[in-house]
């Protein structure tokens, strides 16, 4: 195992077991934030998740976007390939897929402008500590060479990490959306030579 490698899964179990917490804490209202910022971008074409695990739950956001406009979940295809997104509406019917994750029965594929990431861990310079199967970053690089795809993480607060190890190909993350806060990341002073991604 690389050093990299090692530092990655040390900070990926440090923040399962913050997430984990945060989880068992309970409380409502948690994807309140994440439905007040997606409120401005009515009618885009959005992929949320089915949230597994200690995940935070999304849904209720996707919810409320699924009364104005398309929204899907993600599909896994296979190792090494980038997610598709299946069109999802709330009460659809759901069959178990890869990794545990629920998806549409009868899918039905859209390509999102928006994506709501879930994520393991997240520092304040917008970058993300996944699962390490590579799925989101390599489909935010395919969707963001088509057009400007926007990338909202959403996460407890306690997942915030000083700093993560990063790879090359790991792709940042727009907009940071917590169970209390918002942290956007694409204020020019603070892209710190990301590049903004091409329409």
């Amino acid at each position: 195992m690389s050093d990299l490698a090692a530092l990655k899964d040390a900070a990926r179990a440090a923040a399962f077991a913050r997430r984990k917490a945060a989880h068992e804490a309970g409380g409502a209202g948690r994807a309140g934030l994440l439905s007040s910022i997606l409120a401005g971008y009515r009618g885009v074409p959005l992929a949320g998740y089915m949230p597994i695990r200690s995940e935070i739950d999304p849904r209720p956001a996707m919810a409320e976007a699924a009364a104005h406009g398309p929204v899907a979940v993600p599909v896994i295809e296979g190792a090494g390939q980038p997610l598709r997104f299946a069109l999802w509406e709330p009460g659809g019917e759901m069959i178990a897929g890869p990794f545990g994750a629920r998806i549409p029965a009868a899918p039905e594929y859209i390509e999102p402008e928006i994506l709501i990431v879930p994520l393991v861990a997240f520092d304040a310079a917008g970058n993300r500590l996944g699962y390490g199967g590579g799925f989101y970053d390599r489909t935010l690089e395919q969707l963001r060479a088509r057009r400007a795809t926007l990338a909202i993480g959403f996460a407890y607060d306690a997942q915030e990490a000083g700093s993560l190890p990063l790879e090359p190909t790991d792709q940042p993350l727009d907009l940071i959306v917590t169970d209390s806060r918002v942290l956007d990341l694409r204020a020019p002073q603070l892209l710190r030579g990301r590049q903004e991604p091409s329409g």
